[in-house]
């Protein structure tokens, strides 16, 4: 079975990745989530990195705001696809920063990264990913979309 891990700098963060979490419950996928910083813990975050892959983790969703250099130390550490959500923290200039820590990565250590707060985004991302290979996760994707496609049509019947 497919699993995801949903990581975050700190607690502070888990409002904007806790939608992460509920769309891929809702897609019926493992989550797997913890707090790894990724300056408090070097650590846990070095651990949790070069085991993830041995734990069943397919993608690996890690959110950070400030310097934001969670999501890219991850990805220098793991074999996995790891997507970053940039978070609009207190510490941060106006999310610029998140954004672009996690955007502006060295050739060789890819992060996916999504739109400021936008861990929803991610959790779809992540889901994308595993269903390329299993189709009952790829069925719910295609449902979802098409779930998407109705809500347009009823709205717009109703303008």
């Amino acid at each position: 079975m497919s699993k995801v891990a949903v990581i975050m700098g700190s607690k502070s963060d888990l409002p904007v990745m806790q939608d992460a979490i509920d769309i891929l419950k809702e897609f019926h996928i493992d989550v797997e989530v913890d707090i790894v910083s990724a300056h408090r813990t070097p650590e846990k975050l070095f651990d949790f990195s070069k085991t993830a892959h041995t734990r069943g983790i397919s993608v690996i969703i890690a959110g950070a705001g400030g310097a934001a250099h969670l999501p890219g130390m991850v990805a220098s550490l793991s074999p996995l696809p790891v997507i970053g959500v940039p978070v609009k923290s207190s510490n941060s200039i106006d999310g610029w920063d998140s954004v672009l820590s996690i955007l502006q990565m060295p050739g060789g250590v890819p992060v996916a990264t999504v739109a400021l707060n936008g861990a929803k985004n991610a959790g779809i991302l992540a889901a994308q990913i595993i269903g390329s290979s299993n189709e009952k996760v790829l069925t719910t994707i295609l449902n979802y979309k098409e779930s998407l496609k109705a809500k347009v049509i009823e709205s717009s019947k109703n303008l």
